[in-house]
This record gives structure tokens, C-alpha cells and sequence, in this order.
């Protein structure tokens, strides 16, 4: 049976501040592990789980951080302590945001180490998760970023987040506002791609009667409907550059003014954003306004594509499954495990939200109550007939549409530009969203490719 008193695991190459953490935490009534270098503090996790970690950051070999991710990958719980004779505010954030519980400096103070470690030890024991409770996941990967998530919660920073399309972007968003001290106020969406340009303004600040033809009434905008909330911008990096300006007015100065009004209105509100453009690209090509881009990315979290994630696939499925049989066949009660290795194999461009989708298929169509091999394949044969979003087939259409051009033009962007309607300049800004080069259209680039590779070989 293990003890109840805490086990801490120190490690530092240093045997002098070994012994002297070793008798100021057991005379605290800690039981105590050593180890002198990263390596050796891996082998002595496997012999016993400590309840913490409390390693110096400078160490031969593997240091703090490498050890910190090595511990991450099959202990994401386990809270981990970094102490350092080099503290700097650099390094403290850096180690916060990718998940280190706290960041102590040399001489270490006796009463700020104890209140650290008992702060990390109730943490861990006794965590309470409902706000991360929509985000199924086991991944490393994935855990790693809602520490960050959690941590930055706390503040009033804005937050980026950025990955692939069908990554749960607005689960995280949402997440974030369920960590924060804004959780019992208001959590509203918009989706800034999905409507034009003229009522997103309204839709986002508001506008007064008459503002414009059919302003009958005063509209309250969302930025006051998530007044001491959280405002969630999905897809900002599809804003017209207009209302960018009037987005970084607002974020800047605390105040909005809805459209057709004099009346300024001030806004305690917390911007989250989301995008799966990148949006340095986007700067470049004039498209996002750089100093809106620094006032929504003070930090970033990038979510991984499910193909990063593989081990989150069978639990994500057998989720899936369960939601979908509560809502469509209730006789389903699982899936069986040939099929999960299927699903486990596929590529899933569309990520979590295209692993919902054929799930999904399978349980409305499944007349037996473990869904079969034969009816995954199935799905995902047929996977090409999921319905994508708007933004999502848009893009799918003009990617498409280049490449035609070019290959017709063999890669004159002239001509192309020509057939597309186009200008030189729009034309070339659409490749470059597209990280389509004009120069792989070009005759012969092929076989000049084979032959460069023959070469190499």
C-alpha cells in the first residue's frame, strides 16, 4: 500500500543541493527521491511514480525541459518543479506555458519552495477537469497545449488559436473561457467568414435605428452580449481589412461604437480568435493588419492535425459512437475492435470533425449492435461525400481552379490571370494562399525532378 506521505523526486546534478533539498523536504515530512542527472530520473519513475517533480533546469545531458517532455509523454499529470540558478522572466514563461506547475530561483527561498510544492501536490490531487470535459483526448500533444490553455485562462491576454480545419479550435476557445474567471459570464461565437461585410460590422458592434436600410430597430451587437465574457472570433483571418480596424480600436481602447451611432459604449470582454489561414502569409500580402495580428497572438496555441494524434483516435471513435447512439440508434453499443485498427489507419484530412462525421454514418446505418469492418470501410470509402463547410469547399475550389489554369498556361501567370478574369497581382496573391509556385507548372520540371533525384541516388 503507498505511503501518504508525498513522494518528491529531486533531480540536479549538483550532490550539494541534492543533500540540502533532501533534509529541508523530509523535515517537512516528505519522503524523498534523488537522482543527479535526467536519465537516471526516468528509470526511477518507472520504479515508483513520484507525486512530484523538482529538477534543475542547467544539467549535462538531458536538462529541465528535455526531461520535462520525456516525463509528458507517459505522465502528462505529473506535476513537475523547475529550479535554476539562471532564472530569467524568459525562461519562467517559457517553461509556464508549455505546462512546468512553477519556477523557482537559486538560493531557493524555504517558504516559497514548500508553498510551491503544496500548491502542485493539491493541484494534482485534487484537479477539477469539467472545463477541459468536451476536449476527448489522451495525446501528449494535445494535453500539453490545455496546460497551456489552463494557465494562460487565468489572465486577460488574448489568445490565437491556429491549426488545421476540424481540430476543435472553438472547443479550446470555449475551454479556455470555462478555466477563466469570466466562466459563470458570457461565452459568444461568430464565425467572421460566413457573413458579409456589412453585417458582420453590425453583428460584431451593434448599430442604431436607421443606421442603414433595414435598421428598424437598435441592434445590440455581440461584443455587448459577451460583456464580461469571452468573444470568440472563429476564422478571423477571413475579416475584411475595414473592419480590422475598427476590431483593433475596440481590443485597444475598451470601446466600441455600434454602427450609425455617436454613442461611444465601453466593453470589458475577452477576445479569443481562431484561424486555419496563415496569417503571416496574410500579412505579407496585405491582407491582415500586422498590428491586429500582435494584439490577438499575445499567445498562441496551435492545435495538431489528427494524424498527430493517432492514440486519441480509438477513444475519440468509441465517443463518437456512444454520443451518435444516444441521438440515432440506440441499439449500437460499440464498435469492434477491426474496425477501430480501420479507423486508426486513415489519413483523416478533415480531422476530428471528418472522424465524427463517418462515425456517425456507421451508427445511423448499423443494424447490428457492434459497428462491423464492413460498414467502416464502408464510410470511409465514401468519406469524399462528407459535406465540408463553406469555407472549406471554397478553398477546395479555387486550389482546384489554379491548378487547372496553370497546368493549361504550363505556369505563365499572365495568361492564367488572363483566364481566371483576374489581375497580375490578385492572381499571384491567390497562389501564394495556396503555396502553389508558378515554377512547378513549368515544362519539363518533372523530369528535371527525376533527374536531379537520379543524380542524388
Amino acid at each position: 500500500m503507498k505511503s501518504t506521505q508525498p513522494l518528491i523526486l529531486i533531480v540536479d546534478d549538483d550532490p550539494g543541493i541534492l543533500k540540502v533539498l533532501s533534509l529541508r523536504l523530509s523535515a517537512s515530512g516528505f519522503r524523498i527521491d534523488t537522482a543527479n542527472s535526467g536519465v537516471e530520473a526516468l528509470n526511477r519513475i518507472k520504479t515508483e511514480l513520484p507525486d512530484l517533480v523538482l529538477s534543475d533546469l542547467r544539467m549535462d545531458g538531458m536538462d529541465g525541459m528535455a526531461l520535462f517532455s520525456a516525463i509528458q509523454e507517459d505522465h502528462p499529470a505529473l506535476p513537475v518543479v523547475i529550479i535554476t540558478a539562471h532564472g530569467s522572466i524568459p525562461d519562467a514563461v517559457e517553461a509556464t506555458q508549455k505546462g512546468i506547475f512553477g519556477f523557482l530561483t537559486k538560493p531557493i527561498d524555504k517558504e516559497q519552495l514548500l508553498s510551491t510544492i503544496n500548491s502542485a501536490l493539491e493541484s494534482a490531487h485534487s484537479p477539477d477537469e469539467s472545463w477541459r470535459s468536451a476536449i476527448v483526448t489522451q495525446s501528449p500533444l494535445m494535453n500539453e497545449r490545455l496546460n497551456q490553455a489552463e494557465r494562460v485562462a487565468k489572465s486577460n491576454v488574448s489568445v490565437l488559436i491556429t491549426g488545421p480545419s476540424g481540430t476543435g479550435k472553438e472547443l479550446m476557445a470555449k475551454a479556455i473561457h470555462n478555466a477563466s474567471d469570466r466562466k459563470n459570464e458570457a461565452f459568444v461565437a461568430i464565425n467572421c467568414g460566413a457573413l458579409p461585410e456589412q453585417l458582420l460590422e453590425s453583428e460584431l458592434f451593434g448599430h442604431a435605428k436607421g443606421a442603414f436600410t433595414g435598421a428598424v430597430t437598435q441592434h445590440e451587437g455581440l461584443f455587448q452580449s459577451a460583456q464580461g465574457g469571452t468573444l470568440f472570433l472563429d476564422e478571423i483571418g477571413d475579416m475584411p481589412t475595414s473592419l480590422q480596424v475598427k476590431l483593433l480600436r475596440a481590443i485597444q481602447e475598451r470601446i466600441i461604437r455600434p454602427v450609425g451611432s455617436t454613442r461611444s459604449i465601453e466593453i470589458d470582454v475577452r477576445v479569443i480568435s481562431a484561424t486555419h489561414r496563415n496569417l503571416e502569409l496574410a500579412m505579407e500580402d496585405g491582407e491582415f493588419r500586422e498590428d491586429l495580428y500582435y494584439r490577438l497572438n499575445v499567445v498562441n496555441l496551435d492545435l495538431p492535425p489528427l494524424r498527430d494524434r493517432p492514440e486519441d483516435i480509438p477513444l475519440l471513435a468509441r465517443y463518437f459512437v456512444e454520443q451518435s447512439a444516444q441521438r440515432h440508434n440506440p441499439k449500437v453499443k460499440g464498435i469492434s475492435p477491426g474496425a477501430l485498427h480501420i479507423l486508426a489507419q486513415a489519413a483523416w484530412p478533415g480531422n476530428v470533425r471528418q472522424l465524427e462525421n463517418v462515425v456517425e454514418q456507421t451508427v445511423a446505418l448499423s443494424g447490428a449492435p457492434i459497428i462491423s469492418e464492413g460498414l467502416v470501410n464502408q464510410a470511409i470509402a465514401n468519406q469524399d461525400r462528407v459535406i465540408p463547410s463553406f469555407n472549406e469547399a471554397r478553398a477546395s475550389f479555387e486550389r482546384s481552379y489554379l491548378t487547372k489554369v496553370m497546368h493549361i498556361t504550363a505556369g505563365n501567370v499572365t495568361q492564367a490571370a488572363k483566364i481566371a478574369q483576374r489581375n497580375r497581382t490578385d492572381f499571384y496573391k491567390l497562389l501564394n494562399k495556396h503555396s502553389l509556385e508558378a515554377s512547378q507548372f513549368k515544362p519539363g520540371r518533372k523530369a528535371t525532378e527525376f533527374i536531379e533525384q537520379k543524380k542524388a541516388g
